[in-house]
């Protein structure tokens, strides 16, 4: 593995003409593009044996990962790696990784699962990591990093005496840390408020009898701290046998509310796959700067057993009162099998990123799609996953089978789109963590008026300086302008002079 090192990020170029002091022209826009996919690339060991990975983008340029690694006979691995976590590093956009260290290391009984990894949107820095210790006797634990994850607090139980616990989910936002996760018959909610020195554990719900799988997959906390937590269960014994749902409160988590989101038959069948539910509906959940709620899931059309599932956004713009009705998001044919939603949400107003996995080939991979207009429309798909030399399980067509039952997706301060997924030949196989990542090209705007040209670009592309040169391949040289920020765009004006032409490209330095 290469180590993290530092390096300018993409350049997001555009070439705009002056034409002359004075003159007024229609207004045009080069529009964003499809978004693009550099070919995936490995993280961890070539052999694996790495599983279900979470990721974020800090707002410092650093891109982290966290997956589960057990050793593979006759690989060299990491000290003291084998069955637990372990955390790599990216400072050049995912291009290189540091190599691979446990994030709690120490002693562990049957290995730590379920990574769930946030960045405090307070700071863009600090970075609170949950996840399962000791499985099966599972508890669930919380360690935080302030120094981009070179150093790591000791573990702080957050489930209180409880054990036998299952799928943590972890959000963060004004000052609350929400920790959920389950017994397989009960919903939990772990709370703090006071950095998470003191934690309050609250029941949310209990099934009488144990369903064959009951998970959260997603949770947030809007502005008005209301708290959001999406779960799914499938319960062969029930008329309908997966249900979607969230469950709020919005005071502070001493009282929540169930909301139904939708139902579905019986999961895809998959024989080989543990228990039976490996490709059972999930739900996921995001929330976006403006307090808009996205929903991503997947289920049946309707309840008939075993047949394919299609992938379904919603969304809420009044803090989860309402939602929008269900939308088919995946243009792949009938009978096409779709599992593993995912989200990811931008800096600006109506920025949303969703994710999924199918088998349309014949095989599996993942597909993309943003918006920027909260849902109302989405860019064409793009497949993340691609073909890599030197792996049996890759082809041109896909992958032979997804390794976790999750993947994840991290928005960069650049306002670039980031997945990590695990691919393998087969459900109980050794498997690898890989990483796309977008190469945007973001549009800019251009109108000329008279005395100037007024450039905007998108507010997601938060952290950009317009810089410009006088040819194509010239230097950069600073801008003397700052832009201002109105209605989620940057915007400049630049004078018009007798210069025949001028190249502007943005950078995200």
């Amino acid at each position: 593995m290469a180590s993290a090192t530092k390096s300018s990020c993409r350049l997001r170029r555009m070439m705009v003409t002056t034409l002359g002091l004075g003159l007024t022209v229609a207004s045009f826009a080069y529009v964003q593009a499809q978004p693009v996919f550099g070919t995936q690339t490995r993280i961890g060991y070539p052999a694996g044996d790495d599983w279900e990975p979470a990721l974020a983008a800090d707002r410092y340029g650093h891109l982290y990962v966290v997956y589960y690694h057990t050793d593979v006979k006759g690989q060299a691995g990491c000290t003291g790696c084998s069955l637990h976590l372990l955390i790599q590093r990216s400072s050049d956009g995912g291009v290189t990784w540091s190599d691979p260290v446990p994030i709690a290391p120490g002693p562990v009984n049957g290995g730590q699962f379920d990574p769930w990894l946030v960045v405090d949107p307070s700071d863009g820095r600090t970075l609170w990591f949950s996840f399962m210790q000791g499985f099966p006797q599972s508890q669930i634990e919380l360690v935080k990093s302030t120094d981009f994850g070179v150093t790591w607090s000791a573990p702080t139980v957050v489930s209180g005496s409880l054990n036998k616990l299952d799928k943590d989910v972890l959000a963060v936002g004004g000052g609350t840390l929400a920790a959920f996760f389950d017994d397989y018959y009960t919903l939990y909610a772990s709370l703090s408020t006071d950095g998470g020195l003191n934690w309050t554990l609250h029941s949310l719900f209990t099934f009488h009898n144990a369903p064959k799988q009951l998970l959260c997959s997603g949770a947030g906390i809007d502005s008005l701290g209301k708290l959001f937590s999406a779960w799914d269960v499938y319960d062969s014994t029930s008329a309908t046998p997966c249900k979607l749902w969230l469950e709020k409160s919005s005071d502070g988590g001493q009282t929540w509310i169930e909301q139904d989101i939708d139902v579905g038959g019986d999961p895809y069948p998959c024989s080989q796959c543990g228990a039976g539910a490996y490709l059972a509906p999930q739900i996921t959940l995001r929330i976006g700067s403006d307090d808009t709620i996205y929903l991503l899931w997947n289920t049946t059309t309707n309840l008939a057993s075993g047949a394919p599932e299609r992938i379904f956004f919603s969304k809420s713009t009044d803090h989860g009162q309402t939602f929008s009705p269900r939308q088919d998001v995946s243009s792949a044919p009938a009978g096409t099998e779709h599992c593993f939603p995912c989200l990811a949400v931008g800096a600006g107003s109506g920025d949303v990123r969703i994710a999924w996995m199918d088998n349309r080939t014949g095989v599996w991979n993942g597909f993309y799609r943003a918006s920027t207009n909260g849902g109302a429309t989405f860019s064409g798909e793009t497949r993340l996953s691609g073909y890599v030399p030197g792996y049996s399980y890759l082809t041109n067509q896909g992958f032979q089978f997804p390794y976790g039952d999750y993947f994840q997706l991290a928005v960069d301060r650049c306002g670039g789109t980031h997945a990590a997924f695990g691919e393998t030949s087969a459900y109980s196989s050794p498997g690898n963590i890989w990483i796309a990542n977008e190469q945007p090209t973001w549009h800019l705007a251009v109108s000329y008026q008279a005395g100037g040209a007024k450039l905007t670009w998108p507010a997601s592309f938060a952290s950009a300086g317009l810089q410009f040169a006088t040819s194509p391949t010239g230097p950069w040289g600073a801008y003397p302008t700052r832009p201002s920020l109105t209605n989620n765009q940057w915007t400049v004006v630049e004078p018009l002079t007798s210069n025949p032409a001028r190249f502007f490209r943005l950078r995200c330095p």
